[in-house]
């Protein structure tokens, strides 16, 4: 759609996303879908009998609908410094700002650090919101190439050197990577913190999966890494572990930045949804995360195995896979003969759902590529998909 209206020039980089958008595709069909679209927690896997609980409690008087302080109500910040305590992003006080959702917490990142024309780095592929909102401030962006230890810090150096300038911001989604799974090395960590720290360049640490870990061994978050180095900008969310509808997260940053992502929020919301403050902080104090982090975790490694199991079946010699060791996602190459993009509607028609490579890549890098979502399917019905999207293939 075309407007006379005199708009902003930044307009035209507001590019929106395939993944947002998915949901509002997904309403209008009326046939039987599976959803591997969307990157969300199973419909049963949010625990909301226990927050109604919770509900019945803290939101009895008027008072829980009122407005809250910006940088968070006082409970809820309290309860997670609690729950964050020995972990790998224990934290303090003066750190924390409560957001509304992890993207809230990737806008004022944004917001604080990119001047147009700024050279901001993003892994490729990439979670597009992220790369989204790093556009909409007008950024340059350069893509890093992700491989089985994450972004390549190699790739870096040489991207920045053919850029003739180092990067105002490095985004990474390190742990369980959105949309590949994989996972930034122990190595690459501690080598991207010091070239950034070489370079005087923001790490925005986008990490909304760590608390998801079903295999491997554990790995410091780059906030521990850190050490309470002022480069590095954490951005959580509670959307992937408790409920996405709550919209809320936090960042995590240098206490010098606290005055300006309160004075940044207050020109965007005056402050997060309190009913929802109200819900997380009951649900941390009365210490029922821990066991429904350990539920999810199991249930949510059948689910990828399973995924696993029928890309075998259905898809062996004819593509590749990656294997998370936690989160959401796996990452589907095949060759050069199956275009995603075309796919997607004959797929969907077939009654399944995905999102296509070049979503995740501003330079449309991935066309023989697609991501899954094995959180929020049954094992059953991840068998019946795969069986789906191989007959979508099939019929090309």
């Amino acid at each position: 759609m075309t407007t006379s209206l005199p708009l902003a020039a930044r307009a035209d980089l507001l590019v929106g996303s395939v993944i947002d958008s998915s949901t509002s595709l997904l309403a209008q069909q009326s046939h039987d879908i599976v959803r591997f679209a969307m990157g969300s927690p199973a419909a049963e896997a949010i625990p909301w009998e226990l927050l109604q609980e919770v509900g019945r409690s803290g939101l009895g008087s008027s008072s829980a609908f009122d407005y809250a302080a910006t940088e968070g109500e006082p409970d809820l910040r309290a309860a997670l410094l609690e729950m964050l305590e020995g972990t790998t992003d224990r934290t303090t006080d003066d750190r924390l700002t409560i957001t509304s959702g992890g993207m809230q917490g990737l806008d004022l990142a944004a917001k604080l650090f990119i001047d147009p024309g700024d050279l901001v780095t993003v892994e490729s592929p990439t979670y597009t919101n992220g790369s989204a909102t790093a556009l909409a401030y007008q950024a340059e962006l350069a893509e890093i190439e992700v491989d089985a230890e994450g972004m390549s810090i190699d790739a870096l150096r040489a991207a920045v050197d053919r850029a003739g300038r180092t990067p105002k911001l490095i985004y990474t989604v390190p742990t369980f990577q959105n949309p590949s799974g994989t996972s930034m090395s122990l190595a690459r960590r501690t080598e991207l913190l010091e070239l950034a720290r070489s370079w005087g360049s923001v790490v925005l640490d986008d990490d909304p999966y760590g608390m998801l870990r079903f295999a491997g061994a554990d790995v410091p978050s780059l906030h521990e890494l850190a050490d309470g180095d002022p480069l590095v900008f954490s951005v959580r969310t509670f959307s992937k572990i408790i409920a996405p509808g709550l919209r809320l997260g936090w960042v995590d940053a240098d206490p010098s930045l606290q005055t300006l992502l309160i004075n940044a929020k207050q020109s965007m919301d005056t402050c997060a949804n309190l009913p929802a403050q109200r819900l997380v902080a009951g649900f941390l104090q009365r210490g029922y995360l821990k066991d429904h982090l350990a539920t999810q975790r199991t249930e949510y490694r059948r689910r990828k195995e399973a995924m696993q199991a029928a890309l075998a079946e259905h898809f062996t010699g004819r593509a590749t896979w990656t294997d998370p060791e936690g989160g959401f996602f796996l990452w589907v190459s095949f060759g050069d003969e199956v275009d995603t993009e075309e796919l997607f509607a004959r797929a969907l028609a077939a009654g399944v759902a995905y999102i296509p490579g070049n979503a995740f890549s501003p330079g449309r890098r991935f066309p023989h590529d697609l991501r899954l979502c094995f959180a929020s399917t049954p094992t059953d019905r991840i068998h019946e998909g795969v069986a789906r999207l191989a007959g979508a293939i099939d019929q090309g």
